[in-house]
Formats: structure tokens, sequence, C-alpha cells
């Protein structure tokens, strides 16, 4: 299993395919076997090279329990640690939620290095969560078994293999990654100035649509896309009503660059 070290924090992370190297990152309490559990991995994989990275503090990369080790600008040099291990000088890149925090983290400190930003469930300023913090470390300092049976007791039973993936989650690191800095205060401004294919996506019964539409209305010639009656989990979830958007997204994209746009 590839793993690369960035300044003592193992990070773990998969290639499938070939093709444009397109990076793609999870959201909270979710890993990179996500995206193989809601057929994004199938669909990509005969297109780009897929870099499926695990965020420091979930799935197989290391789990630090200090809230200071998941600043943002750390996990935009995990993202960097992995395509420079692997030869990468530029990339596409796909985040869901925290993925697209971290999406937005690169805009700010690595722009250079992507050529597109397809972001889900994400605005480029908000909170760590989209229910209060305090809620969710509340819940989490029972541990990650009731974490779970909080979960299923407000949403209902779960399909087992979702359930088994939350179930492999650190609590005490989703505790520190909640309590994170954001560090994403000075980025909404940068948002006027971009000059490079984006697409914003997020379910309209997210708590962070609102901030996810004003951020795609800040960027130049960013494509929308809304998707009726999601709530934030359930567009993680929902690769069908997706990924036509991204694919065709990621098509035009990499079209530009193979122009030389």
């Amino acid at each position: 299993m590839p793993y690369v070290d960035n300044s003592g924090v193992k990070i773990h992370y998969h290639v499938e395919g070939d093709g444009p190297p397109l990076v793609i990152q999870h959201g909270l309490t979710s890993s990179l076997q996500n995206w193989y559990a809601y057929g994004y991995v199938e669909e990509l994989k005969n297109d780009y090279r897929l870099i499926l990275v695990d965020a420091r503090g979930h799935g197989l990369s290391d789990k630090p329990h200090d809230p200071a080790a998941y600043d943002l600008e750390l996990r935009v040099s995990d993202i960097l640690a992995v395509i420079d291990d692997l030869g990468v000088d530029k990339a596409h890149y796909l985040g869901y939620s925290m993925g697209g925090r971290i999406g937005f983290g690169l805009v700010k400190h690595a722009l250079g290095r992507f050529h597109s930003f397809a972001i889900g469930g994400m605005g480029a300023h908000v909170a760590n969560t989209d229910t209060p913090p305090e809620r969710r470390i509340g819940v989490l300092r029972g541990g990650i078994d009731a974490y779970v049976a909080n979960a299923e007791a407000n949403e209902g039973p779960m399909e087992a293999g979702r359930k088994a993936r939350l179930l492999e989650n650190d609590a005490e690191a989703l505790i520190a990654a909640t309590l994170a800095p954001m560090g994403t205060e000075n980025i909404p401004e940068l948002l006027p100035g971009l000059n490079l294919p984006f697409l914003i996506y997020c379910g309209d019964a997210d708590g962070f649509y609102p901030a996810a539409k004003a951020s795609a209305e800040a960027i130049p010639g960013c494509e929308f896309v809304t998707l009726p009656g999601l709530n934030h989990g359930e567009a993680s979830r929902s690769s069908e009503p997706v990924l036509p958007h991204i694919t065709k997204f990621l098509r035009e994209a990499a079209n530009k660059v193979g122009a030389g746009a």
C-alpha cells in the first residue's frame, strides 16, 4: 500500500486508472473507500489517473489527536506530498465537504499545481461542520460506537458497508479535526481573481448550501449545480445525480488543458 511521509505523518493513497491526474479527497468521517463504494472510481478510472487520498485522521493515514495537526495548510501539504511522491506536477482536483475545504486551501496555498477544481458540499469560508461543532464533539466523546448509534437514531439504519466504514474511525482524531482552526479566513477575497475551470455542487437541503452558492457566484465562470432535496450526507452518497456533471466538467477542463488554454 502506498504511503508518503509528510513531516512525520504518514499519508495513505491509492492510484487507479490512466489519463490526466485527478486528485480525489473525501470528507470528514469518510475515507478513500467511499469513492469506490459510491461508484466514482469505476466511472472515472478509464479516463483519469485517479489519486485517492486518505486525509490525515482518516482511513489508513496517521491519526494525530492534536487539533494543531489539522491546520489547513498541513492538510494542503499532505496533498502536495502525495502528488510529489508520484512525480505529478499538475492535476485536476475533486473534493467533497472537508475535501472541499482542502480544495479551497489548495486555491490559497498551491493554486499553480492544479488545472481545475470540482468541489462539493462546501463554501470558501464556513464552520468545520454542518452541525454545531459542540454537538458533534459531545457525541464523539462517547466513542465511535456511540457516534454511529446516534447517526442511526437520527437517520435510520445504515447499509452495512457505510456502517463498517464509519466504525473504522478514531473518535479522538475526529474531535481534533473538528477543533482545528479553519484557516480559510482570507480565501473569499481570492475567488474573484480565479481564472481556471471551477465547479461547485451542493444539495439544496445542505446547511452549507448558501455558502457554496455564494462562493460559486464569486468565481468568474464557475458552474454551480444544485442537487434538489439532498442534504449534506445524501449528496456525498448519491453519485447518480452528481457524476454526469463531474464527468462533463472534467472532460471540458481537460480539453482546455490539452488546447493550452
